[in-house]
């Protein structure tokens, strides 16, 4: 499965597994036993190698660690989020998951969260700021941080995917036809890795300790794992900002995230170009692009990687740039599903 997974990335060279440097190679030897295989969502972040490690420590937490929250109630969340960003490579993947886990059931001890109906209709209830649209309660306070974990996670993977990943698990030219032989092989190998001897907190060694910032205060309510695993990958990426995306694009990005409601902005991406205005011209494709992916990924094309490249060459840094501005989106989106 290796190659099938590594052949999908687009716009950057993906690392090979057999001649990856040992930061890479570690993180790719995790993704394979605890989850079961190369994923291409965490795969792709390897010309970056720290930006790999933190997106494997929040998957890997908030995914696989077990917990009071049900594996087919996290990828009930997961797959709202993901119709929410209209990414259809992780549409595909977490629907198939969620479907493989009612039929066969899931292979963690029964938790207190188990309704996977119930988890999902709150993520798509609360995927909105706060006064925008009708919210519902949801789990209670003791169960939310790990289902906003699980969202804040795919919020950022969802936008990581929809720049270097095709619509669908599959390389280019295949038939979509494909994926019914595909899938159930893909969801087979996610739940034979399954969390049984996957202890929590055992990946946040990866990354450097760091204090947890106050927009990801809502992991304090919950398992320690949690705020040490997106504490120390969002500052992570937060470096990766500092060193591949100017100061001008990254304070930009950050005030008109403040203003947005978390809705789609729709099919025109008129709206980008006044904003423009606001930074250097040296800077304006790297604001474009950084906007769009915090706000509309759906909306970025290869012109605009293109652009982007011309300036910056090194694959590690436009993984750098598309990182900080997903997550940038995702834990402001973060705050809002925790808000009470």
């Amino acid at each position: 499965m290796r190659p099938l997974s590594l052949v999908q990335i687009r716009h950057v060279s993906p690392v090979a597994y057999r001649t990856a440097p040992p930061a890479v190679s570690r993180v790719y030897r995790a993704l394979e036993s605890e989850f079961g295989l190369l994923a291409p969502p965490i795969a792709l972040h390897a010309p970056s190698p720290d930006v790999l490690a933190a997106s494997w420590v929040m998957l890997r937490e908030a995914m696989i660690a077990p917990g009071s929250v049900g594996l087919a109630a996290k990828e009930a969340v997961a797959v709202a989020v993901s119709e929410h960003n209209s990414c259809p490579f992780c549409i595909t993947v977490h629907s198939a998951m969620l479907n493989s886990l009612t039929v066969h059931g899931a292979s963690d001890p029964a938790p207190a969260i188990a309704d996977h109906q119930a988890a999902r209709d709150w993520a798509r209830a609360n995927t909105a700021r706060p006064g925008v649209s009708g919210r519902t309660d949801g789990p209670g306070p003791d169960h939310r941080p790990e289902l906003v974990a699980v969202a804040v996670l795919l919020h950022y993977l969802n936008r990581m995917a929809q720049i270097f990943l095709g619509p669908v698990p599959l390389p280019r030219g295949i038939p979509h036809q494909s994926l019914r032989v595909v899938m159930p092989v893909l969801s087979w190998l996610r739940r034979s890795a399954g969390p049984a001897a996957s202890p929590p907190g055992r990946s946040v060694g990866l990354l450097p300790a760091a204090r947890v910032p106050s927009d990801l205060a809502w992991t304090a309510g919950g398992p320690s794992h949690l705020a040490e695993a997106f504490g120390r990958a969002a500052a992570v990426i937060d470096t990766a900002g500092e060193r591949s995306v100017p100061a001008p694009v990254r304070a930009l990005v950050r005030a008109t995230l403040r203003e947005w409601d978390g809705r789609p902005p729709g099919i025109s991406r008129a709206w980008v170009e006044p904003l423009l205005r606001e930074v250097p011209s040296e800077c304006r494709a790297h604001t474009r692009l950084a906007l769009l992916v915090a706000l509309a990924p759906y909306q970025v094309d290869g012109q605009m990687v293109a652009d982007v490249r011309a300036a910056d060459a090194a694959d590690s840094r436009l993984i750098d740039l598309v990182a900080w501005a997903s997550m940038a989106a995702a834990r402001e989106a973060g705050a809002w599903m925790a808000a009470e």
